[in-house]
C-alpha cells in the first residue's frame, strides 16, 4: 500500500490476519500494518541487547587461571559452581568454595551477576576433597593443647608470672607494655640483639615486680603506658646529651601519662642489669609528683627505694627456689644496711645536681624505721596464725622454705 498524509510518504511491509465470523457471508478481514523501519530497529536493538550480555569471567584455583566464557546477567550460582567444577575438573563430593569481591558466591538459583561488570570478574576457587573433610572431621584433640574455654578456666596458680604472683594489680597498674621494634634502632642491629619479644617479657617482669606493685598500690598511680626507649635514635636522649647532662636513662611524660626506660646497652647485644632498671623506673615515678630534680624530689625517691626493698626483704615467696630479693638483685642486703645503700645511690644520683644526700637523711631514716616496724608487727602476725607459712607457695616451694630454714637453725 502506499499512504499519502501531510506530503509524506512511507512504505508499510502488508501483514494480514484474518478473522472468520460465525457467518461466512459476514466475514471480515483485519489488517495489521507495521513499519519497517520500526521493524528492523527493534529487531537490531534486541540482537544487540542479547549480544551484550555475555561477558567472561576468571576463575583461579591452586595458581591456575581458567576463562569461564558463557557468563550471562541470567547465570545463576548453581550454574557457575558446576563450571568451576568442570573447568578445574573438581568433583561432585567435593566441598568447593567461590569468592568473589572478599564474599562468599552461594550455590543457588539467584542471579550473580544482575548487570554486566565493566571488568572482568576474578573469582577465587577454594575446594577441599571429602577424604580430608571425613579425615579432619574423625580427628580428637591434642589433650597436651590447651583450647581457649580452658585457658579461661586454669588454676590461678598456673597464671602466675614472673615473681610467682598473678599480675598487676587490676587498679593501679601499667595500661600498656611498648616494647622497641628493630625499626625504631636507626640501622640494622646485629644477631646478638635480644628480640622484642624479650624486651617485652622484661617490661613484664618490672611491671609485675612486687616492689612496685606496692608502690603503685600504696600511692594509687595509674600509668598509661611504659615503653621501651631507643638506645640510639631517641631525640629527647641526643638532646639530654648535648645539653651537657648524663646519659638518659629514661624519661616521664605528661606525669605518669608515658614512662620510657632504656632497656638495652649501647651496642644493642644485651639488657641492662635489671636493679638498674627498677631504679631507673622507680626514679621515673618519682617524677609523677616533682618534675625538677630538687631536694624533695630526691627524698620521694629515697623513700620509693626504701619501700621496694623492704617488700623484698620480708617477702616469703619462693620462686624456682629463689626468694623475689635473689631474683632483684639484692640478696646481699638486710635491714642494717638498707639505708647505707640508699644513701650510697643518692651521692652517686645527686652530685650531678650539685646536691648532696646528707641535707635528707632524717626522711630517708624514719621511713626505713615505719617500714621496719610495719613489716616486723605483720612478722609477729603471721607467725601467730600460721607459723609464717607460705601460703602463697607451692607444695614443693614450702618444702625449700622449711629445708631452708633448717639449715640456718642448725648453722645457728
Amino acid at each position: 500500500f502506499e499512504h499519502q498524509r501531510h506530503q509524506r510518504t512511507a512504505h508499510f511491509s502488508t501483514f494480514a490476519i484474518g478473522v472468520v465470523s460465525n457467518f461466512i457471508e459476514s466475514s471480515a478481514i483485519s489488517i495489521l500494518l507495521i513499519p519497517t523501519s520500526y521493524r528492523h530497529t527493534h529487531y537490531n536493538k534486541q540482537r544487540h541487547y542479547a549480544m551484550a550480555t555475555a561477558f567472561s569471567a576468571s576463575v583461579s584455583f591452586k595458581g591456575k587461571t581458567v576463562q569461564l566464557d558463557n557468563i550471562t546477567t541470567s547465570t545463576t550460582g548453581e550454574e557457575v559452581y558446576e563450571q568451576v567444577r568442570q573447568a578445574h575438573g573438581l568433583r561432585g563430593d567435593d566441598e568447593v568454595k567461590l569468592l568473589y569481591k572478599g564474599k562468599k558466591l552461594q550455590a543457588s538459583a539467584e542471579v550473580i551477576f544482575v548487570t554486566v561488570p565493566q571488568k572482568t570478574p576474578k573469582i577465587i576457587a577454594m575446594a577441599t576433597s571429602s577424604s580430608t573433610v571425613t579425615q579432619v572431621a574423625g580427628q580428637k584433640s591434642d589433650p597436651l593443647i590447651r583450647g581457649f574455654d580452658q585457658e579461661k578456666t586454669r588454676a590461678p596458680n598456673q597464671q602466675q608470672s614472673f615473681w610467682g604472683n598473678n599480675g598487676q594489680d587490676k587498679n593501679y597498674k601499667f595500661v600498656r607494655l611498648e616494647p622497641c621494634t628493630r625499626q625504631m634502632f636507626g640501622h640494622t642491629p646485629s644477631e646478638k640483639a635480644p628480640h622484642s619479644f624479650e624486651a617485652r617479657r622484661l617490661l613484664e617482669k618490672l611491671a609485675t615486680d612486687p616492689g612496685i606493685i606496692v608502690i603503685m598500690k600504696d600511692r594509687e598511680l595509674v600509668v598509661n603506658t611504659l615503653g621501651e626507649m631507643d638506645p640510639i635514635d631517641d631525640r629527647i636522649m641526643q638532646k639530654q646529651q648535648q645539653s651537657g647532662h648524663a646519659c638518659l636513662l629514661g624519661y616521664n611524660t605528661n606525669r605518669g601519662l608515658r614512662i620510657d626506660i632504656k632497656l638495652r646497652t649501647e651496642d644493642l647485644e644485651d639488657f641492662r642489669p635489671y636493679p638498674e632498671l627498677v631504679s631507673t623506673l622507680i626514679h621515673e615515678l618519682s617524677h609523677n609528683w616533682v618534675s625538677e630534680h630538687d631536694l624533695l624530689f630526691w627524698t620521694n625517691f629515697a623513700q620509693m627505694r626504701a619501700e621496694y626493698i623492704y617488700c623484698h626483704m620480708y617477702s616469703k615467696v619462693l620462686v624456682k627456689g629463689k626468694s623475689t630479693a635473689e631474683l632483684a638483685g639484692l640478696s646481699g642486703i638486710n635491714k642494717q644496711n638498707v639505708y647505707l645503700g640508699i644513701m650510697q645511690e643518692l651521692v652517686r644520683d645527686m652530685q650531678q645536681h650539685n646536691l648532696h644526700p646528707n641535707m635528707i637523711e632524717g626522711p630517708i631514716q624514719m621511713r626505713c624505721r615505719e617500714l621496719d616496724q610495719t613489716y616486723a608487727a605483720t612478722k609477729v602476725k603471721e607467725q601467730r596464725l600460721g607459723g609464717g607459712e607460705n601460703v602463697g607457695a607451692t607444695t614443693r616451694e614450702r618444702a625449700l622454705d622449711a629445708a631452708e630454714r633448717r639449715r640456718k637453725q642448725q648453722k645457728e
